[in-house]
């Protein structure tokens, strides 16, 4: 019988623990069956754009139909209201008097998230309803410390032509009533979409 020189065997076994591994990596895509690449072209996904939208954001709280109002109460005594949610519809519109041409809705909630200062949480969507934006959304999350000249907070993604979005808001103060707790605030968002 002839005998197989230590390289080769060494060679043979390195060979078939790849092959083997090889073999294993291929089956396994087979277990992902729900999971595949796309081709942009099929969802009609076109070059990038950056858009930047003007808008106001009316946060009514006075008043008989308020447009934000308090569904948690803050559970401690605290200067920054730590723990307080307020539930939005909130008008978004072309400028800062609540009687201009409204853009649509900014529609979802915030909360006081820091004990130190008073800093928001805001996850919301800019529901749009005028021209080929209408029906289509811009979804906004991120922190808010609200006493800050210029807030800036992520675009996290959208629907309709916002689809895939990505980018970021900032926030400025234009009115706040204190004896209401109204205010009125200007959003310019910066949004890559397709």
């Amino acid at each position: 019988m002839a005998r197989i020189p230590p390289i080769f065997a060494t060679r043979f076994i390195v060979l078939s623990l790849l092959s083997s591994f090889a073999l294993i990596l291929v089956q396994g895509e087979d277990d992902h069956d729900f999971v595949r690449a796309m081709d942009r072209d099929l969802l009609g996904l076109k070059k990038e754009k950056l858009s930047h939208f003007k808008l106001y954001w009316h946060d009514i709280v006075s008043g008989k139909n308020p447009s934000s109002i308090g569904v948690v109460k803050s559970p401690v005594n605290s200067s920054t209201h730590f723990g307080f949610v307020n539930m939005i519809d909130n008008p978004l519109t072309e400028k800062p008097e609540l009687s201009s041409k409204l853009l649509g809705r900014a529609q979802g909630f915030y909360a006081s998230a820091s004990q130190q200062e008073f800093g928001l949480l805001m996850a919301m969507n800019f529901h749009f309803i005028q021209g080929k934006y209408n029906g289509s959304t811009i979804t906004v999350l991120g922190r808010n410390p609200v006493f800050n000249k210029v807030r800036e907070m992520p675009v996290i993604g959208g629907s309709g032509l916002f689809r895939f979005a990505r980018g970021y808001v900032e926030a400025r103060t234009h009115t706040f009533t204190p004896s209401t707790r109204d205010a009125i605030v200007e959003y310019n968002a910066y949004v890559l979409h397709y």
